[in-house]
């Protein structure tokens, strides 16, 4: 006889690598969509989105020159500042120069805003500013008007706020009130004062702004109080919110350095570049340069707008530095104020901060409204002075050899540094300041890419990337790259405006609908792909987005409605029993736009429904309307005497199984017996609906209603609701109906003219192919191709199906929503990288870890402990009582957690848990749906961390529970429900009794084995929620036990015929039964694969005969054979011990080790007067540990602990 053993060295060895793949084992069921409640969270209003954009549109250009005249109250040096607009104006006649300056002013202001209107007014009067103010002012409406003053040829502004213009013979300077200048201006507008002392305007605008406020409110309350009519319809003047940009302090004047231009300021803000360029080259840094002089500066080849020649690229790193300055040291709002809302107005507030730097180091102050704080030393400058550096060292050999020009290094390093921020940047951290240099990156080809990939590694951080980018202004530069036809970046870009999306769903415009026209076109055209994505969440985003398209439909066509009902069958087809229970929400969601767009349909199904209900009794052939383990009591009478066991009992689902049809399994029969639909119209006097059946078209309806009132009974609760709304909508028409026998023969009879059902013929929608219009007869409309979103509204067809929809068209009102849609932006907002996934749960200084660090360690202390216990198992004897309870039904399975003391109890539909240390209970929780149903079986998931309990019932339903110890007084919370065996035909040759639903979890390959009174094995993978495969018994009874080797690979089963079948999951279904052994003639009890080192695997098996084998995988025969008890009614074998036990009918458990030496039995309770024990009805050993748990028919439990052979 072959003993079952394993030696210490292996057994160690075996402990070392199982404690090192608890860091590795994957975890099920921990995903967000399993943990977080499925809702939205509240949006955050952006500041990002200005409320209103702002235009330029009018520009006055005031220039007070007197050209050859000095005013009176400043003193010149000799040699002075004299270009004005790089014009010198005493190189030609006066009124030349003053026309020329004029006319290059304009161009300046022009490369900034072509499109604005300009006028100049050069050595105006009173009157003609006011005239060209008015004017402006009149034209612009609500755009803003900049105002543009060169007072260099008058004397300095006043205390009092005026400048001077002249009179109109130029003999006297004539003040002008900066009060009447804001009347004639208006709001809102921009000011640009280049003059001395030009501060005193900025002071003085604001105190008039304030006077122009109070004599508002006074002239208003004296209309009030008057009720005249004067100033009824005029608006509150906004002064204070006008832009003013001075090019000095209240008390200085210009710097006057002969190698400046005069007008300094204008020059700053209109032709940077080049002033740059000129102060750089009179510094005292620019001698590490040589042979560059301010002659040749002007040299410098290429154009200002194209950025691959010299002055191009300099002007973009000139826009890329301004703009990162202003965006790390000014406010947010003010940034979008100021940058953001007007191109004219951030153009000249970038150049204004060059204005700054260059006027400081002339011991001038430019000051702004508002003000902005100092910029002027900003680490960025020391990157301009760079690129400048670098250009101008090869400037010398370009203009004298022709050499090819080498572009700035700047945008690449700029990326570079905002890739190191990336690898240690967070939310806690200071924000990226290279941020806006990357959106300016966009625009280069040559770096798109790999600024894409780093912005999206940014934007992944979390909403508060997205919206720091929106802020810099990255919408309008992936609005335009979408619309890019280079492949390599459109993935980069979905992602990138998914995150926006996901942040920001105000981004979503009309200027998107064609890129999204596209997207769901090829979406639509793949769809029967989609829905079986291996993500669940990508699943439900699949079905949300084609239950979308059905109810996109504003006017009902033929084609349209065929296309829906294709779209709805395939859905009802693949997804009504998803694993996930998310995608079953939204499959619920998108078929009750079926039943409101086709309501009169489904209300006759459910008249019909109705109708059947009150006049037939039927037979239900639901496949597991009866599944039921076999109980101990079924046991009993079935090893009695007069009721011997044989295996030829054909009525395996009982007189029970007749009885008054539900609402949700009539209509189940309404698609094979036609009878329940002729009948009840039959009675409503409707007799020539008997030809319904040729009406295949109306089949459609059926299976859709039939589907829903299958998801009625859907194991998630909240699945079951929401499909119950959209059921009982229809229900209570009916119900509430009073209509006449006429109308009601009207509705019905609408459906004869209905055309075939095209549920047959789905497959050309994988094949590229149209779907077919409904015609007459069984004619398909032999269209080309499938119409677009845009194009599914057609004018409708008389006497077709199109009359049977709502005569009403618009948008329906839902009957049940999901936040899916909201809770996945939310989630999609965070990041979704596998890497900071991985960083998340391998952070070693969080919580998270530690407590997990102590349950691994905990884990590793009690295999160890446990190893000398299962190594004297085979000589000790199990019967020192431990524990003992009384429960409030008969146990049917127990189930021991490997590392906690509890004891996982299943008692008819619900399940309880003790904690076997201290005897008390845990929890008592119910496992049930709508119908009836019984626990049989109990898995623990995740075992060595945080658990979670499984519980399969008879009715093939799996409902998986967190908490389920009711930890901290929190009672268990149902985590994912779904069928894991449905429409699936039922074993036909079995016994009175069934095996309810069987099933075996593998933790490592997150695999859950189902089987039961059918003829297959169904896996399911947690990870992606699908079925993997169904493997085919080829027994034609049912499967009363399963067992897994855990690695992936072997699997064997035990049916109610006798037979042990072992299976090979790495081959196909169809090939994958490797063995079968027909030594057992009763009822399979158990199966176990045992793991050793020393040989190949070995199959444990037990059969209700008492016969007990065990089997070589590589060889025909048992090796080994044991004879128990005769009629045992439960059986049990420790995984890593080399024992067994069973419970017979004769009131006795006995402790075998598997080389047949019986160590003990178990007739009496423990204590004074012992009892007999009663009947025993389950039995289980905990994994590691030599405790036996014994459930009997008399509602108690009792555990046995091992002890030292006496």
């Amino acid at each position: 006889m072959s003993v079952i053993a394993s030696k210490p060295c292996h057994e160690e060895e075996n402990s070392k690598l199982t404690e090192e793949d608890d860091w590795k084992m994957q975890l099920a069921f921990c995903k967000a969509r399993h943990t977080a409640t499925i809702e939205g969270v509240n949006c955050i209003t952006q500041t990002w989105r200005m409320k209103e954009r702002m235009k330029t549109v009018s520009v006055a250009l005031v220039l007070c020159l007197n050209v050859g005249v000095d005013p009176p109250d400043i003193v010149k040096t000799q040699p002075c500042a004299r270009l004005e607009c790089w014009i010198d104006p005493l190189s030609v006649s006066p009124q030349k120069a003053l026309e020329t300056i004029g006319s290059n002013l304009q161009k300046q202001y022009e490369r900034w805003q072509p499109r604005a209107r300009y006028k100049q007014s050069l050595d105006p009067t009173v009157e003609e500013v006011k005239k060209l103010c008015t004017s402006l002012r009149r034209n612009a409406k609500e755009e803003r008007v900049l105002f543009h003053y060169n007072g260099h040829g008058v004397p300095k502004p006043t205390s009092n706020g005026e400048i001077w213009v002249f009179n109109r013979t130029y003999t006297q300077y004539i003040p002008l009130s900066v009060y009447d200048l804001q009347t004639w201006m208006g709001a809102p507008s921009i000011y640009v004062y280049d003059c001395s002392n030009a501060g005193i305007i900025v002071e003085s605008f604001q105190q008039f702004a304030e006077q122009h406020e109070k004599e508002y409110e006074m002239e208003k309350q004296a209309v009030q109080q008057n009720r005249a009519t004067g100033v009824a319809g005029a608006t509150a003047p906004s002064y204070k919110n006008c832009i003013q940009l001075a090019a000095c302090a209240a008390n200085q004047i210009l710097p006057m350095n002969p190698d400046l231009p005069a007008d300094i300021f204008t020059s700053c803000l209109t032709t940077p570049i080049k002033i740059a360029l000129r102060w750089f080259v009179m510094q005292n840094t620019s001698k590490l340069v040589p042979k560059i002089s301010l002659d040749l500066i002007d040299k410098i080849p290429g154009q200002l707008t194209d950025r691959r020649t010299m002055l191009g690229e300099l002007n973009w790193i000139f826009t890329a530095i301004t703009d990162t300055i202003a965006w790390n040291t000014l406010p947010r709002d003010l940034f979008q104020r100021l940058f953001r809302q007007d191109l004219l107005v951030a153009s000249l507030f970038r150049n204004f901060l060059l204005a700054e730097r260059i006027l400081r180091s002339y011991d001038c102050t430019p000051v702004s409204c508002p003000k902005l704080p100092p910029t002027y030393q900003h680490p960025m400058w020391q990157a301009w002075d760079l690129a400048l550096d670098l250009c101008l060292a090869q400037l010398p050999s370009i203009l004298e050899n022709e050499d090819q020009f080498v572009h700035s290094p700047f945008f690449e390093e700029q990326l570079t540094a905002f890739q190191v921020w990336l690898t240690l940047g967070s939310k806690s951290r200071n924000p990226p300041e290279q941020l806006p240099i990357v959106l300016q990156v966009l625009l280069s080809q040559v770096h798109r890419l790999r600024a894409l990939e780093l912005l999206g590694r940014f934007l992944d951080l979390g909403p508060w990337a997205v919206n720091l980018a929106l802020s810099v202004g990255i919408f309008p530069y992936v609005l335009k790259l979408l619309q890019s036809n280079a492949r390599e970046l459109r993935p980069l870009l979905v992602f990138i405006w998914a995150k926006i999306l996901a942040v920001d769903s105000v981004s979503f415009n009309i200027k998107c609908l064609k890129i999204f026209e596209i997207i769901f076109y090829i979406f639509f055209k793949n769809f029967c792909f989609i829905v079986c994505l291996f993500y669940s969440v990508v699943r439900a985003a699949s079905v949300y987005a084609l239950g979308t398209f059905i109810n996109s439909v504003t006017t009902r066509s033929e084609h349209a409605n065929n296309i829906d009902q294709i779209i709805a069958m395939t859905l009802i087809n693949t997804i009504s029993h998803d694993m996930c229970p998310l995608v079953r929400k939204e499959l619920v969601v998108a078929l009750q736009w079926m039943v409101l767009h086709f309501e009169n349909s489904f209300v006759t199904l459910a008249l019909a429904e109705e109708n059947s209900r009150k006049d037939l009794v039927v037979e239900t052939l639901s496949p597991f309307s009866g599944m039921r383990r076999i109980s101990s009591r079924d046991r009993l009478k079935m090893l009695s005497p007069n009721n011997t066991y044989s295996v030829d009992s054909t009525d395996g689902f009982g007189q029970d199984r007749i009885k008054r049809v539900s609402s949700s399994s009539s209509i189940s029969s309404l698609g094979n017996n036609w009878e329940f639909v002729r009948k009840p119209c039959e009675s409503l006097g409707h007799s020539s609906l008997g030809n319904l059946p040729s009406l295949s078209y109306g089949s459609v309806y059926m299976k859709l209603w039939h589907g829903l009132c299958s998801l009625d009974n859907d194991p998630h609760p909240a699945v079951a609701a929401m499909s119950q709304i959209v059921t009982n909508h229809i229900r209570s028409q009916v119900k509430g109906s009073s209509a006449p026998k006429e109308v009601i023969e009207t509705k019905i009879s609408s459906s004869l003219s209905l055309p075939p059902s095209p549920s047959n013929r789905t497959t050309y929608l994988s094949k590229g192919e149209s779907p077919p219009t409904v015609n007459s007869g069984t004619d398909l409309l032999r269209s080309s191709r499938i119409p677009s979103h845009s194009n599914r509204s057609r004018k409708p067809i008389p006497n077709t199906i199109s009359e049977e929809a709502d005569e009403v068209t618009g948008i329906k009102t839902p009957l049940t929503t999901s936040q899916f849609v909201e809770w996945s932006c939310a989630q999609f907002a965070q990041p979704v990288s596998l890497e900071s996934e991985t960083e998340s749960m391998n952070d070693m200084e969080s919580r998270a870890h530690y407590e997990r660090e102590w349950r691994y360690l905990r884990n590793k202390i009690q295999r160890r402990e446990a190893r000398e216990e299962q190594l004297r198992a085979v000589q000790s004897r199990v019967e020192s009582q431990v524990f003992h309870t009384r429960c409030p039904q008969s146990p049917e399975v127990l189930t021991f957690h490997p590392f906690e003391p509890h004891l996982a109890v299943a008692l008819k539909d619900s399940f309880g848990v003790w904690d076997c240390q201290t005897g008390t209970r845990l929890t008592y929780c119910a496992s049930r749906g709508n119908k009836t149903s019984r626990i049989t079986t109990l898995e623990f998931i995740n075992a060595h961390d945080v658990t979670l309990l499984m519980a399969g019932s008879d009715d093939g339903s799996v409902r998986v529970w967190k908490n389920y110890s009711s930890m901290l007084n929190r009672e268990p919370v149902l985590l994912t429900a779904w069928q894991a065996l449905a429409d699936i035909q039922p074993a036909t040759k079995t016994t009175t009794a069934t095996a309810g639903l069987v099933s075996k979890w593998e933790q490592k390959s997150l695999t859950l084995a189902v089987t039961g009174d059918v003829r297959i094995v169904r896996l399911w993978d947690a990870e992606t929620e699908l079925k993997k495969q169904d493997i085919p018994t080829g027994a034609d009874c049912c499967a009363t036990c399963i067992d897994v080797d855990g690695v992936g690979a072997m699997m064997t089963v035990g049916c109610g015929d006798g037979s042990v079948r072992l299976f090979d999951r790495r081959l196909p279904p169809l090939e994958s039964r490797v063995m079968i052994w027909r030594e057992h003639t009763a009822w399979v009890l158990g199966t176990s694969l045992r793991k050793t080192e020393r040989s190949a695997p070995q199959l444990f098996t037990g059969s209700s005969s008492g016969d007990i084998r065990i089997f070589d995988l590589r060889k025909y025969s048992s090796v080994s054979n044991v004879q128990v008890t005769q009629g045992i009614t439960a059986l049990t074998a420790h995984e890593m011990a080399d024992i067994f036990a069973c419970g017979s009918t004769n009131h006795c458990i006995s402790v075998y080790n598997t080389m047949g030496q019986q160590l003990n039995t178990i007739k009496f309770h423990e204590g004074f007067m012992a009892t007999r024990i009663s009947p025993v009805s389950c039995l289980s050993f905990h994994p590691y540990r030599v405790v036996l748990a014994a459930g009997r028919v008399d509602s108690t439990i009792t555990a046995y602990a091992s002890e030292p052979r006496r």
